[in-house]
This record gives C-alpha cells, structure tokens and sequence, in this order.
C-alpha cells in the first residue's frame, strides 16, 4: 500500500486550517514528507517531487554496457591471438628445420614464401593486440591491463627477431660445423630465446591476475 499523507485540523476544531496553520504544518513536516518522496523514489525508480503532479514516464533507456563481459571479451579475444601466435611459430620452426634438412641445395623459394605468410600473419596479429589495448584503455578505463597488453608486444617482437637470428645461426652452424663461434651464438640465441618466452609467460599470469582480482 502506498502511504497516505495527510493534514488534520487542530483538536477541537472543525473547521478548515488556516494558510498559516497549513505553511507552518508544512515547514514541521517538510523531513517528514522529503524522507517518503525518497522512499517511493526508491521503490518506483523515479524521484518524486513533493507538491508536484508526477511526470509521465520517459521512455526507458538502454540498458548500460556491461563492461565487465566486454573487458572478458577482449581478454579472450587477446589469448586467441596468442594462441595463434603459438602455432605461427610452431610453424616457422618446422618449415625451417625442412630447409634445413633441403641442404645442401636449400629450397628457398619454398621457405621464403613460408617467411611471407607468417609476417603476415605476425603482422596481422600485432595490429589487432594493439587495437584491444586501445580498447582496454580508452573504453573500459583498464590502463593496467592494456600496459600487460603493451609488455606483451614488445616481448613478442623480441622474440621474433631472436627466432629469426637463431634460424640463420643454425644454418651458418650447419655450413661450417668446423666454426665454434658459430655453436656458442647458437647456444647463447637459444638462452636468450628461453628468457624472452619465460618473460611473456610471466607477463600473462600477472595479466590474469590483475584481470580475476577486478572481477
């Protein structure tokens, strides 16, 4: 039931109050009148004016974004792409130890076209982290997520020009066997690869992290 507000003459009285009695009624139960506007406000979802006629409703508006799904999203949508990343390099190493073993006639025109389409798609990927870093910032205020996202981009580019450095080094390696310089930049490429990977590893459970501890 909603509640009744009413004015009751003086004891005793039968007749009408007064404009003064009704201005000073009014002022002494003015909280009293405000606190039920609100009540009801809360209840209805509007804010009701005391002494006004109600409004008619304004059309509802949209529900708002729920940024907490959106964020989940491009989260999602970021370790697709790294799992993309994953099988991009998977296949860079095993079209490289099949040039390898194409010696000593090397098959490069297979192997180059090979290195074409995974720039591409390296490539491809890189722009789309960006733009779900631009997302995470400027959208949904989660600067601490798009700067991880950041941290991950230059690791990935470190670890592509490691993975290309260690490929010629193994082929070097593979020509002149005899040259020791060459095993040790191979094994020190290979150290420096393990370290770049850990550092992303690294990167992506403090990723998670930040992103569950919001949640």
């Amino acid at each position: 039931r909603r509640p009744v507000l009413r004015e009751h003459g003086g004891r005793g009285s039968g007749s009408a109050p007064t404009r003064q009695n009704r201005a000073r009624r009014s002022r002494e139960g003015g909280s009293e009148l405000r606190y039920r506007s609100r009540d009801l406000g809360s209840l209805t979802g509007r804010e009701r004016v005391p002494g006004r006629c109600p409004k008619s409703p304004s059309p509802p508006s949209p529900p708002p974004p729920q940024t907490d799904e959106a964020v989940r999203a491009l989260l999602q949508r970021f370790y697709t792409l790294q799992g993309e990343r994953v099988e991009a390099y998977r296949l860079f190493e095993e079209g490289h130890r099949a040039y390898l073993s194409s010696a000593p006639h090397y098959d490069f025109p297979r192997y180059r076209q090979l290195v074409h389409e995974l720039t591409l798609a390296f490539s491809g990927i890189s722009r789309e982290v960006l733009q779900l870093q631009g997302r995470l910032r400027d959208q949904h205020g989660r600067p601490e997520l798009a700067q991880h996202l950041a941290r991950v981009q230059e690791r990935e580019q470190e670890k592509l020009q490691l993975t290309a450095q260690l490929q010629l080094a193994r082929q070097q390696a593979q020509e002149q066997p005899g040259v020791d310089a060459h095993q040790q930049e191979v094994r020190e490429l290979k150290h420096k690869l393990i370290k770049t990977i850990e550092a992303i590893s690294e990167i992506l459970q403090d990723l998670k992290y930040d992103s569950e501890e919001a949640e």
